[in-house]
């Protein structure tokens, strides 16, 4: 049996609240015929017969009666803007991991989850909800239209199917241009991303022209795709508005002549004309939000689709006793992601095999795109294989629980970027208990320690803003912190070296030795033959297939004779 997503049990979690506004709005709308009556009150009855006191005892209930409209308005519109936030509170936490993952490669989805819910939440307590609750009141008031003459009322149904299908009209004709134009703004909003973040690049190689001409042609074009819309429904919302002034005023003409024929008397003519604008109020105000809804129906869809997918709630894991650091690999494959992949897309990773001991070092070579750091990826548990299994202490990486699997992990990526925070932050994982002893710890062993102190501010500089105050080289020194601290079990670092000085170099080689004699299992991607002179053993990748693999003298050694490659373990 299909289980709910986080997000579809989050929304029906809101039904009774949306069950609460339903019923507000019946008692608003039923006192929004107050007025209406006061002033058919007001016309046949306290100016026929001159009386002060029946006008004041109508006005005192007229008070009492609006008091409690504004009243029951605000707690329907309360509750409404308190559902979304509940929504929110509910999914966002759930949102973000998926945004996550998308970035780490799991998970292929459309849209920003989070910009989506955003615009879902804002949706909830908007005027076109509650324009929505009161659609069902439109039949009641032109029955009561109806009731005080069928010709009146006649002429209100008229009017409202005239309303009604000028709203049908705006959604036939508005919903391919809005919905498109949305998915060119979600475009060009990546794009201006990337060309902030490589804003030194674009300048420095003099793209700076082109990349604003390409941006240019983008939003122009997303603008006037969504500028087609926004005409047609901007037309639709105008004539429904003069139509409906029309109508109010074909009305009061119709209630003239009816009431020159003694068949309605003068406070009906009033009265009739407010509550035929009142019945085609919700349908105008539908239609001027129309937009706006077409951007919720849309964010609702990918939330949906998302959470669907990567939304569930996870199975409970077993809480795992903390691992020694043998890592086993067996028979794995990886095929590129989905959203990248073709349909005879080769693998990235085919048939790889290996075991890793603790207290030992690995070194991973081979050349470009040989599928080095997606088998760092796969040792991790940022991606999981297509084919075969990574275990760590015989568990599959999925029976561990994400957070507490991250604690015996310690991961350079080659790409490597530190989050918005100050530096002890980010070498602590931003771990709020973590102690300065710990955070000194991990700086020493990656050899940063005196770099820190000779920052401005120290372990308390910020960094990872649009003002970075350290250069490639320190990122990674940093980065390598972070991965070593909390004295993980495995350790996985993915080019440590390229961006490293000679002193830097001597670091690394050192960190990798501590490492080895805690007892950590370390791996070591590579290029540079300098990243791999402390390790013991050697994997050389090549096209994504494990071509040998044994003692590092030993297959350096078979290398440099050519001699032929050692079989992989079965």
């Amino acid at each position: 049996m299909r289980t709910k997503s986080i997000y579809d049990t989050a929304v029906s979690r809101l039904r009774r609240r949306f069950v609460l506004v339903a019923l507000f709005s019946a008692v608003v709308n039923i006192l929004m015929l107050t007025g209406p009556l006061f002033m058919l009150q007001v016309y046949d009855r306290v100016l026929a017969s001159g009386s002060v006191a029946t006008l004041q005892g109508l006005f005192l209930i007229v008070v009492v009666c609006f008091t409690f409209l504004g009243l029951y308005d605000f707690l329907r519109t309360r509750m409404l803007s308190r559902a979304g936030y509940r929504l929110d509170q509910d999914t966002s936490d759930k949102a973000f991991d998926i945004w996550m993952k998308s970035g780490a490669g799991r998970a292929t989805i459309k849209g920003r989850p989070l910009n989506d819910l955003a615009v879902v939440r804002g949706f909830i307590g908007s005027p076109a909800v509650l324009g929505f609750f009161d659609l069902p009141w439109v039949p009641v008031y032109l029955g009561i239209v109806w009731l005080v003459h069928p010709w009146l009322g006649m002429l209100t149904v008229a009017g409202a199917i005239v309303v009604l299908v000028l709203a049908l009209a705006n959604q036939a004709l508005t919903k391919a241009s809005i919905a498109k134009a949305m998915g060119m703004d979600a475009t060009e909003s990546a794009f201006v991303d990337q060309s902030h973040q490589s804003g030194d690049t674009v300048l420095s190689l003099g793209m700076g022209e082109n990349v604003r001409k390409r941006w240019s042609d983008m939003h122009r074009d997303g603008l006037s795709t969504g500028q087609i819309g926004g005409d047609r429904g901007e037309a639709f919302t105008t004539s429904s508005k003069a139509f409906r002034m029309l109508l109010q005023s074909a009305l009061l003409g119709l209630g003239g002549y009816l009431a020159l024929q003694q068949e309605i008397s003068a406070g009906m003519i009033v009265a009739a004309s407010i509550i035929a604008g009142r019945a085609l109020a919700p349908i105008d105000q539908v239609i001027g939000q129309w937009r706006g809804v077409i951007r919720a129906r849309e964010a609702h869809r990918r939330l949906r689709g998302a959470f669907m997918m990567y939304g569930r709630e996870d199975e409970p894991s077993m809480d795992l006793p903390e691992p020694t650091g043998v890592i086993t690999v067996q028979s794995v494959s990886k095929f590129p992601p989905a959203d990248v992949a073709d349909v005879d897309a080769k693998p990235i990773l085919s048939g790889i095999s290996l075991r890793l001991e603790p207290g030992r070092a690995l070194g991973v070579i081979g050349p470009s795109a040989g599928g080095k750091s997606t088998l760092a990826r796969l040792l991790v548990g940022a991606w999981h294989p297509d084919q075969g299994e990574v275990r760590l202490d015989g568990a599959t990486l999925l029976q561990w629980d994400p957070d507490r699997l991250g604690q015996y992990i310690g991961y350079l990526p080659q790409k490597l970027d530190l989050l918005a925070g100050s530096v002890r932050d980010n070498i602590a994982r931003f771990d709020a208990d973590a102690t300065d002893e710990a955070v000194i710890e991990a700086a020493r062993i990656a050899n940063v320690h005196e770099l820190i102190l000779s920052l401005p501010e120290g372990y308390a500089t910020e960094i990872g803003y649009t003002a970075q105050p350290l250069s490639g080289g320190q990122i990674q020194r940093i980065g390598l912190a972070r991965a070593l601290y909390g004295a993980p079990k495995v350790v996985v670092l993915d080019e440590p070296n390229s961006n490293l000085d000679m002193d830097g170099d001597k670091a690394l080689t050192q960190a990798i030795l501590t490492l080895k004699q805690r007892g950590s299992t370390v791996v070591v991607m590579a290029h540079r033959p300098s990243a791999i002179a402390a390790v013991d053993d050697i994997l050389v990748l090549r096209d994504g297939k494990q071509v040998d693999i044994g003692p590092k003298d030993e297959v350096l050694a078979r290398m440099q004779t050519q001699s032929p490659p050692k079989k992989p373990p079965e």
